[in-house]
């Protein structure tokens, strides 16, 4: 693909030319070259590791209870112990696969696009308790922090952040963040889409943890992206931060924020060769915020301006609908989750469809962009089989929280041919489509828009694969064909744009065995007390 010419960093630009069509795909010449798969662990060799406390106890509460509450409000503060569950229960190595032949791979908490895990997560911490005020990164395969500097940096990211007050409150503050070549070496200029996916995927995961822990957690789409990648150290063109997830509040104000000097800090390298994908690079740069009172004035412009959603209003109050029994526990249904790979072709209830659709689809969720409205995403619905609910196109309405029929019929075969002619898309209970009125929203928003757009449909698509296997059933996220996902419900989504995918059903287990997603290989479940 050739280099973006000066107006192709912006995200409209991005969006259009990194679609996937029929033509598309067939056209690609791209071979994965296994040669340079990227490693799948930063590592700081010489910065001190501190290690997490490994005795930690899953969390208890039903996954449904904890994705009932986007938050927790009111006061709250986070220890060592804490800080560990939610890395552990959000980034964390939950299980291990070992091929024939001893190759050895892990798979991590929440779901990533390719099982990549291109987002990292760094912690900037003030006063915790056994844990010395400083910035750290999260290393999964210790299960330990490296320290990158020390003292207290909560200054900096509050001067950067779009809620200045929040990060200056809380005694912990994460910063997510990407690795490009970690995902591009497989997806090239598509990657930026996948960056706030999985990053969205892991956010869910983190949110429903912090509520399960009683820890007060917000997610600020809006910072400087130069200040916060020089507190981190991260190489500019290759590593971007994504979100600031401040955790708990009622901590002291930090000191006056000192001035930031470069890491000289050594990591591995990932691979013997990368390749640049100019796209993505542009993207990131289009987008991003040059200082902290642009953040602030970007964050205000709040979400749609107006309460009205396509598929049916403004936001309607949460509800429970009965179902039975409550489901697993979270911490249970995170160490069960994977991606399904082949489903069953098998009905669900008509209730567990209820139950995952109003778990998933918040309205209220803690992001600093939609203090102003509903989330910028709609949601239409493939019912292929679900007991009690005629098959047909539906789309979910807000006032309603219900799916309102748009159009009857047998869609399987359609199914499969939006979801890039993937049998999954075809043989799941229910298929999940996320779409985005970005033209306002990019008005409103600017290309930061667009990060919000993605990463809100990767946490609908997250917290749908929690609800999905805390029912026992089974998920996966999913590609699509753009502007074929469109077009299928027209004329409802006219001027929409197809941002991601995730299809619900009951697993079909290999060999007769539950399945976890990750067939041909041993399975080894990794708990948090153990390598």
């Amino acid at each position: 693909m050739a280099p973006p010419s000066a107006t192709t960093g912006d995200a409209r630009a991005y969006h259009d030319r990194t679609k996937h069509s029929w033509s598309s795909v067939r056209q690609s010449r791209h071979a994965l070259d296994w040669a340079i798969k990227p490693f799948p662990f930063k590592v700081y060799p010489d910065a001190p590791s501190i290690p997490l406390p490994r005795e930690l106890k899953p969390p208890a509460i039903p996954a449904l209870e904890a994705l009932g509450r986007v938050a927790v409000s009111g006061p709250g503060g986070i220890d060592l112990g804490a800080l560990a569950a939610l890395l552990f229960f959000s980034a964390g190595l939950t299980r291990k696969k070992t091929y024939p032949g001893g190759e050895a791979i892990h798979f991590r908490a929440a779901p990533s696009t390719g099982a990549l895990y291109e987002v990292e997560a760094y912690v900037v911490a003030g006063a915790v308790a056994d844990l010395a005020a400083g910035v750290y990164h999260f290393a999964p395969g210790e299960f330990a922090l490296r320290q990158l500097r020390t003292g207290d940096w909560r200054a900096v990211l509050a001067e950067a952040a779009s809620e200045p007050a929040r990060v200056q409150a809380a005694p912990v503050t994460l910063v997510l963040t990407v690795i490009t070549w970690r995902n591009s070496w497989k997806y090239q200029a598509r990657a930026y889409r996948h960056f706030f996916w999985d990053t969205g995927t892991l956010l869910a995961n983190l949110l429903a943890t912090a509520v399960a822990l009683g820890v007060p957690a917000r997610v600020l789409v809006g910072f400087a992206d130069a200040a916060v990648d020089a507190l981190l150290g991260l190489a500019d063109g290759k590593e971007a931060s994504l979100v600031l997830v401040p955790l708990g509040t009622g901590a002291s104000p930090p000191p006056a924020a000192p001035a930031v000097s470069p890491l000289h800090l050594t990591a591995l390298p990932l691979s013997a060769r990368e390749v640049d994908e100019p796209l993505v690079r542009a993207a990131v740069h289009a987008s991003a915020l040059p200082d902290g009172e642009r953040a602030r004035r970007w964050a205000a412009t709040g979400g749609p301006a107006e309460a009205e959603s396509r598929s049916g209003g403004g936001a309607g109050a949460r509800r429970r609908p009965a179902v039975g029994p409550a489901g697993l526990g979270l911490g249970e249904t995170i160490l069960r989750r994977g991606s399904t790979r082949v489903f069953a072709r098998a009905a669900i209830a008509d209730g567990e469809l209820e139950v995952i659709l109003d778990a998933a689809l918040a309205d209220d969720l803690p992001l600093d962009a939609s203090a102003a409205g509903p989330p910028p995403v709609e949601t239409y619905v493939l019912v292929h089989a679900v007991d009690g609910r005629p098959a047909g196109a539906y789309a979910w309405s807000r006032t309603s929280r219900a799916l309102r029929l748009l159009r009857e019929g047998a869609f399987r075969a359609d199914g499969g041919r939006l979801c890039l002619e993937q049998a999954l898309g075809a043989d799941a209970s229910l298929v999940a489509f996320f779409l985005a009125d970005l033209g306002p929203l990019l008005a409103r928003q600017g290309d930061r828009g667009y990060r919000t757009a993605n990463l809100v449909a990767g946490l609908y698509g997250g917290r749908m694969y929690l609800a999905a296997y805390a029912l026992g059933l089974g998920a996966t996220g999913l590609t699509f064909y753009d502007d074929e996902v469109v077009d299928f419900f027209a004329p409802d989504s006219a001027g929409l744009d197809a941002i991601f995918v995730t299809a619900v059903g009951r697993a079909r287990p290999p060999g007769g065995q539950r399945d976890l997603g990750l067939a041909r290989g041993r399975i080894e479940p990794t708990p948090p007390g153990a390598r």
